[in-house]
């Protein structure tokens, strides 16, 4: 099923014309109504004029997240205040964080983008769907609650948290669909284990998991432990929340809605467009937004865009799963490293559980990264020799992947904290 078949199978030059007038639109509304941009456009020597059709996006300036922040709480709005009908808040790691206000249009909106995201995945009127992801602030619970909402199906707002209630609200109302954190998908399986619930018998049938990234590796697991089919859903609150793209059954990228928020991919050194199939930065403007639209907003993220024909029948872009953020990405002794590139090692051997964190640290001005995997049970009990020679094995593993050298700690299972949103997967110590 497809929810919006004249959208989302549109041709490209149907396309382009529905991306032209809506940019259009957009960039003439915003410099008559958000004072942020009448300025930053002035700066750029930007009028309306110049825009006309989206090959033109790229005369236009960023935006990036500590504009957001510098214009707190409601400096980005397009409409007063009193025409602002939600608000959502993010939690920010420094300083202010970020505000994202939603007019009655944009809540009819992220409904309809969710539920093409819905459908995406698989699901049709009438299902049942879990929502474990946080309501509130947080965008990922209400975002699929009126997307769901939308398409007709049977809601469950469990939000995040009370894990064994999750696990009896799937064994008495059995829902077919899970939403939620991956990292959470698999902490749920892991209770479920110690409640002596047989995972594999479950009447999951759909995970839609996103918030954070996550590997190949680390589906094969989630769908191993649950017997359900895992599917990347993207989304940031900026741009809307959980709606932006999603993952069809195919698992070939996450299909963009990009009549509404359209795609670029950059090259986060130069800011010119990536080759493509690259891989860049991915940024996205808003077309049709009215509360708060975004030109150009830098997300941080590093995929791949692709612009052929899915299998599934939809021709909107493709982005990959997220590849690894320029603003999580540590540098170690000169060299990038995202987490998932160590999840996937991790993932790929045998013994260690889906459970790890980076600790970076630097002594005498030298840059340590110290990688602590939890081991399964029945590996732990092995002599010390044979641990030692594991945690050397998998160093070499990184190592051969990363270019740099590492330190592997393996520790008892349980030991790393666990998360009911998004993992916390690296601990910084420098003084950078």
């Amino acid at each position: 099923m497809i929810f919006n078949e004249k959208i989302e199978c549109a041709d490209a030059k149907a396309l382009k014309t529905i991306q032209s007038e809506r940019l259009i639109n957009t960039i003439s509304y915003v410099y008559k109504n958000a004072p942020f941009y009448q300025k930053r456009f002035a700066q750029h020597g930007i009028s309306p004029e110049d825009i006309k059709s989206i090959d033109d996006i790229t005369k236009l300036p960023f935006t990036i997240k500590d504009d957001l922040r510098d214009n707190y709480p409601f400096g980005l709005l397009s409409k007063n205040l009193r025409d602002i009908q939600e608000i959502h808040v993010s939690s920010g790691t420094t300083g202010n964080p970020t505000t994202v206000g939603y007019s009655k249009e944009d809540i009819d909106l992220w409904a309809e983008v969710v539920a093409r995201c819905l459908c995406c995945s698989g699901a049709i009127p009438g299902d049942m769907i879990q929502v474990a992801y946080g309501y509130g602030l947080f965008t990922g619970g209400l975002g699929f609650h009126y997307g769901s909402l939308k398409l007709g199906l049977t809601i469950i707002p469990c939000s995040s948290g009370q894990t064994k209630r999750q696990l009896k609200i799937l064994q008495d109302f059995k829902p077919r669909i899970l939403a939620c954190t991956p990292s959470y998908s698999l902490y749920m399986a892991e209770t479920a284990k110690e409640m002596g619930i047989d995972t594999k018998k479950n009447s999951w049938e759909i995970g839609i998991l996103g918030a954070e990234p996550w590997s190949e590796a680390m589906r094969k697991e989630i769908e191993n432990k649950w017997a359900i089919s895992a599917l990347d859903i993207y989304g940031l609150s900026e741009i809307i929340g959980p709606g932006v793209a999603n993952e069809c059954q195919h698992k070939s990228g996450l299909h963009v809605a990009s009549d509404v928020f359209y795609p670029e991919v950059i090259d986060p050194k130069t800011n010119k467009p990536a080759d493509n199939g690259t891989p860049g930065e991915l940024v996205f403007t808003t077309i049709t937004k009215t509360g708060m639209p975004l030109i150009r907003y830098r997300t941080r993220d590093i995929v791949t865009l692709n612009h052929e024909k899915c299998q599934c029948g939809r021709t909107s872009p493709r982005i990959s799963k997220i590849l690894g953020r320029t603003d999580d990405m540590i540098i170690v002794r000169g060299i990038n490293v995202f987490p998932s590139q160590i999840e996937e090692v991790l993932l790929n051997t045998e013994g260690t559980e889906p459970h790890y964190q980076l600790v970076v640290t630097r002594e005498k001005g030298l840059d340590e990264l110290e990688v602590l995997v939890e081991l399964n049970e029945s590996f732990f009990s092995d002599e010390v020799k044979n641990l030692q020679n594991f945690e050397k094995k998998i160093a070499k593993e990184i190592q051969s992947v990363l270019s740099v050298s590492v330190k592997v700690r393996l520790v008892e299972p349980k030991t790393i904290e666990r998360s009911e949103g998004k993992a916390k997967r690296v601990i910084d110590k420098r003084s950078l």
